[in-house]
């Protein structure tokens, strides 16, 4: 089971992300990759809670986590696995196709919950840190997310992201690579109640729905050389496994 502390700061920590992406990430030598847990223990202790929750509302959210972890006890695909084709909408509203981009070298596919999400925003700037370890071995960079191409538009534009941010309109994908789940009941209303986050805002009408965060390492052949997915939303691939596994194709 996720920890309180973590459980309860990346479901009320939406809107405090501030300025910690450019005052708590140093420059990075050239090629060199982040440490990206220490970067999300970093925010954690800088980001204390603005909210004091019930022992109801405790109860809710751990209800709900569990809920998530028992539909989800091995999320993602397993290394050795054929990656699903996709073809999917970038920020501009063009489409991306998977195999296509694969004819170039290999792809770091990664999932990320949404624009709102402190410990995704900080997942992809740090793999946006990345990039040029990646391309030392000729591999892409695709995103995806359940949220709309509107939101992903800004997200390029803030953040000047120089990778793809795909939407998964229809959960088709997140559902492929077994990284889907439904937002339960008693927690999508704690979301709305208490911290007034509407998922369907960023996602579209009726979609309270998520992906466990996930990333795989995909071949030119499409297979999945390397895979990583927690239920725990605080843990993340690190760029460094990434640049290990790109190495080891």
């Amino acid at each position: 089971m996720l920890s309180q502390p973590k459980l309860l700061n990346g479901l009320l920590a939406a809107g405090l992300f501030a300025s910690f992406l450019l005052t708590g990430s140093p420059a990075l030598a050239q090629h060199e990759v982040p440490n990206l847990g220490a970067r999300i223990k970093q925010y954690e202790e800088l980001t204390p809670l603005e909210e004091s929750l019930s022992k109801g509302e405790l109860k809710v959210l751990e209800g709900g986590m569990q809920l998530i972890e028992e539909k989800l006890k091995n999320p993602g695909l397993a290394v050795g696995t054929k990656a699903p084709d996709f073809k999917l909408p970038n920020a501009h509203g063009k489409d991306v196709q998977l195999y296509d981009v694969l004819k170039d070298g290999p792809v770091v596919l990664t999932f990320y919950r949404g624009s709102w999400c402190p410990y995704c925003n900080l997942e992809l700037y740090a793999l946006q840190q990345s990039l040029p370890a990646f391309k030392d071995y000729g591999a892409n960079l695709l995103a995806v997310t359940p949220q709309k191409t509107e939101f992903s538009l800004k997200q390029v534009e803030d953040q000047k992201f120089e990778f793809e941010l795909l939407s998964d309109l229809d959960s088709s994908v997140m559902k492929a690579y077994n990284l889907y789940y439904e937002i339960p009941e008693d927690l999508n209303k704690l979301f709305l109640d208490r911290i007034e986050l509407d998922v369907a805002y960023y996602n579209g009408e009726g979609r309270y729905v998520l992906p466990v965060p996930g990333t795989f390492v995909i071949n030119k052949e499409g297979v999945i050389t390397a895979a990583f997915a927690d239920v725990d939303y605080a843990k993340r691939m690190e760029p460094a496994d990434i640049v290990k596994a790109l190495a080891e194709l």
